[in-house]
């Protein structure tokens, strides 16, 4: 599962292929529309929850309340079916959709930061990312990735930074899925199911907050 954009996606994996997906785009409901989404991936698959032997979760880098719906998630399934959590970094499943969809390397992917920001990486490949991901303004970066394809909406809010836009414009679980199977399978570490911000969260205490303590 992720959460880490605007894309509340779900898919089930049978350790060779995806067996059941789900997705929508709508950044304002990740937690309203999570769980329905995980109940039709079973229900589409006719598996029961406790069939699932591991959980692989997008760690981001995404916006902080978004993120932490399917970080926590995770987290719960997890601990409830005793098996093990995943991380993986949301930009490597979009990087490794796009090389399933016929992308090669080099190129860049980029999703919304907002605040006029993307986060973004540098991939060789499909698999390969080069240095950790980044948060930046569009302009800041756009010499840097010039002649790059870019991957994700990121590039195509920004087309005048970037270009050569190029699908997937948002992540899907299905990927995310295949490429920790595949990791794993090598004999990999994947991430630890942290959160990663790059930044401070949107929402903060005011710095003139006065707290009131009863006599």
């Amino acid at each position: 599962m992720d959460t880490a954009t605007p894309a509340v996606t779900v898919a089930l994996h049978d350790g060779a292929s995806v067996i059941a997906s789900s997705g929508q785009v709508d950044a304002r409901r990740h937690g309203e529309l999570l769980l329905p989404a995980v109940d039709r991936v079973l229900a589409e698959a006719g598996v029961k929850l406790d069939a699932v032997t591991g959980v692989v979760v997008g760690v981001g880098p995404g916006p902080y309340t978004g993120l932490r719906v399917g970080l926590v998630t995770a987290a719960t399934f997890g601990s409830a079916l005793a098996v093990p959590v995943h991380g993986v970094c949301t930009l490597d499943g979009l990087a490794y959709a796009a090389g399933q969809g016929g992308l090669e390397g080099p190129f860049a992917v980029a999703t919304d930061a907002r605040r006029k920001e993307v986060y973004w990486a540098r991939y060789e490949d499909a698999r390969t990312r080069t240095g950790e991901p980044a948060v930046d303004r569009p302009a800041d970066i756009a010499e840097a990735l010039a002649g790059l394809p870019v991957v994700g909406q990121g590039a195509v809010l920004y087309p005048e930074a970037f270009p050569d836009a190029r699908g997937p414009e948002h992540v899907a679980a299905g990927a995310l899925a295949a490429l920790a199977a595949e990791r794993l399978a090598a004999g990999q570490e994947l991430l630890e199911p942290q959160p990663l911000y790059l930044r401070r969260p949107d929402a903060q205490v005011p710095k003139n907050y006065k707290v009131v303590t009863p006599k």
